[in-house]
């Protein structure tokens, strides 16, 4: 039993992990997972959420992992690809979670587990002496037993996910130190602020957040699915109605291609495999091409308005349609420049009513698209911090990028809120708007005045995984 944590005295640097320790960042999210130093300007580490899996046979336990961007693209026999984060940001595979996380860690910032020095083939163990020394070194070094980590986490995480994650930090990797902290408040310390609104653009969500004082008002958080993932998938429905429809080849598939003029069928040769990898291995190679084409063509009407909305018998769709277009290439060869039709893919987002359905894909309800959201928040909290959060609204996640985003995220809340000030804060640097949590993190894991606030060991020894839910609100 460790002794009681005396709280009048401070903790000691080399304990919770001070400036002669570097405090690791760990920020998982469904599309990757960001891993880095506290005190760095980016992570050093970024990797995909998805996974790969081998089959090796029957037997469960002989099938092969791989993470990381080199072994998930390549189209290996039988490849089939997985996720271990649930649609709503959460972690459904524990196991699995613990392993990709790890490898982000010790594959690009610290070492991995050692090994039995008795068989790397750089001793002579003839004598059996250094197996018998040798026993159990495996269990007992841990691979971030020097670093306190600050991992970050959605602010819908239920308590026993919440209990799940210092357990693995403590028990699995043997941290001396750990601190869980929700995205919205490192966004908005990314942002330099302490209260601020967040909205949190993301790969399978969309969130709004209200941050006061470094914590967040939980009654005024909101979430919804239809985020990056919505507008793949609505490119997707727009390249099948589209008529001819529009071919959707991923790279992996190509062998080589002939320039062709815009509009005319690809003339390329296709490579062909004896085993292919699996049918979700080509889906998120189609992923790939998709966030090409969100990046470069995709846009969002910047308003006043909604796309549909216009005056005098316009709508803002004819006017975009006088605007030029945008060419793209599929990696087959097919290209074409398209028009009004490019700002159709994000407009659910704002309008619900615009969203391409079919039978597996239902529009958005009204109160899911971010301007209602916004407003249900605010609605939600309490009235006399409403002005001070609409002047500090905060944007982050990778799909706020999307070209004309922020002008019409402005643009709506000026609309339903004529009377206090609105300002937004969106950071123009793409990493910054990517990694906004995983920078807050960074920026107070580095703080002085933080390492007073770390959970140690001794103290998750004495009163266990319960530990999180009072001490990190």
């Amino acid at each position: 039993m460790a002794a009681p944590q005396n709280s009048s005295i401070p903790p000691s640097n080399v304990e919770y992990g001070g400036d002669e320790i570097a405090a690791l960042v760990l920020d998982p999210g469904y599309s990757c997972t960001r891993a880095g130093f506290a005190g760095e300007d980016v992570p050093k580490s970024v990797v995909p959420t998805y996974y790969g899996t081998l089959d090796a046979g029957k037997d469960i336990s002989e099938k092969t992992y791989l993470f990381g961007d080199n072994s998930i693209h390549t189209p290996l026999p039988n490849l089939s690809i997985h996720n271990p984060m649930s649609s709503d940001g959460t972690v459904e595979d524990w196991d699995t979670a613990t392993k990709l996380w790890e490898y982000a860690i010790t594959s690009r910032l610290t070492n991995t587990k050692p090994t039995n020095p008795a068989t790397n083939g750089l001793n002579d163990s003839s004598n059996g002496e250094l197996d018998t020394e040798m026993e159990g070194v495996q269990e007992t070094e841990k691979p971030l037993a020097e670093h306190p980590i600050l991992m970050g986490e959605t602010g819908w995480n239920p308590a026993k996910a919440r209990e799940k994650s210092i357990q693995i930090a403590m028990e699995d990797w043997g941290c001396p130190a750990f601190w869980l902290a929700r995205n919205g408040v490192l966004a908005a310390f990314a942002a330099g602020k302490a209260s601020a609104l967040v909205i949190d653009v993301g790969a399978s969500n969309v969130s709004v957040t209200p941050v006061h004082d470094g914590l967040i008002l939980k009654k005024g958080v909101l979430r919804s699915p239809f985020a990056g993932n919505f507008v793949s998938q609505q490119l997707r429905l727009m390249f099948a109605t589209t008529q001819p429809p529009v071919p959707l080849t991923p790279h992996y598939l190509v062998g080589s291609k002939t320039a062709v003029d815009a509009g005319c069928p690809s003339n390329a040769t296709y490579r062909t495999f004896e085993t292919h990898p699996h049918e979700s291995f080509r889906r998120l190679q189609e992923e790939r091409v998709l966030t090409e084409f969100k990046e470069s063509v995709v846009q969002v009407w910047g308003g006043p308005g909604k796309l549909s909305s216009g005056q005098q018998g316009t709508t803002n769709e004819d006017v975009v349609k006088t605007w030029p277009g945008r060419p793209f290439e599929m990696p087959d060869g097919w290209n074409q420049v398209f028009g009004a039709e490019r700002f159709r893919p994000a407009e659910g987002l704002f309008d619900a009513k615009m969203a391409y359905t079919d039978a597996e894909n239902p529009a958005p309800q009204a109160n899911q698209t971010i301007p209602a959201m916004v407003q249900a928040s605010l609605n939600a909290v309490d009235v006399d911090v409403r002005p001070h959060l609409l002047n500090n609204v905060v944007v982050t996640g990778g799909t706020s990028l999307l070209y004309g985003f922020t002008e019409r995220l402005n643009s709506e809340l000026t609309q339903m809120f004529p009377g206090p000030r609105v300002r937004l804060s969106a950071p123009g640097n793409t990493a910054e708007r990517k990694f906004g949590s995983w920078i807050g993190g960074s920026i107070l894991g580095s703080l002085g005045t933080f390492h007073q606030m770390w959970i140690s060991k001794k103290e998750w020894d004495e009163h266990g995984s319960s530990i999180i839910e009072r001490r990190c609100k």
